[in-house]
């Protein structure tokens, strides 16, 4: 048998399935949002109005961000850092009976509020409004515009 033959040798490719590929982390996955919770389910009641005025109501659950949100009813709420507080993308008007009953942002959130768009004495950045019975039925506006310092008009998907 020759030395060719012996090192080189026909094998099939056949890939193996995703869910039987060992991980070398034994750290839990960490996705954007909740998993498993689908559109249209939660006790709670969120309104969105976009730039355009139109009224979006949607359903959300205890813990969801408005930026949650958002992103899984597809609502056009740009978040360029994706929630990690680094920028002022995200940033929601709240109507202020509901501002009074969230609790006082972090100076984190203030110092990136200081670079949003239209800023209001209501203002919030959407990643940091978590969602909880105080807050059912709170009504958000998006502005008509944002300061994205990355890339204009940059979206994130859901993961």
């Amino acid at each position: 048998m020759s030395l060719l033959r012996l090192f080189t040798t026909k094998t099939i490719f056949r890939p193996t399935p995703i869910n039987a590929i060992r991980s070398f982390s034994s750290a839990q996955v960490l996705l954007h949002g909740k998993g498993g919770i689908a559109r249209g389910e939660g006790p709670y009641t969120v309104h969105f109005i976009t730039p355009e005025g139109e009224k979006i109501d949607v359903k959300a659950t205890e813990g969801d961000t408005m930026l949650d949100l958002a992103q899984r009813y597809d609502i056009d709420l740009e978040c360029a850092c994706e929630g990690s507080l680094a920028c002022s993308t995200c940033h929601v008007v709240c109507e202020p009976e509901y501002y009074d009953k969230m609790e006082e942002p972090s100076d984190e959130e203030n110092d990136m509020l200081d670079l949003a768009f239209g800023l209001t004495e209501t203002s919030r950045l959407g990643c940091q409004i978590e969602m909880n019975k105080e807050l059912d039925g709170i009504t958000v506006r998006i502005p008509s515009a944002t300061r994205n310092l990355r890339v204009d008009g940059s979206k994130p998907t859901h993961h």
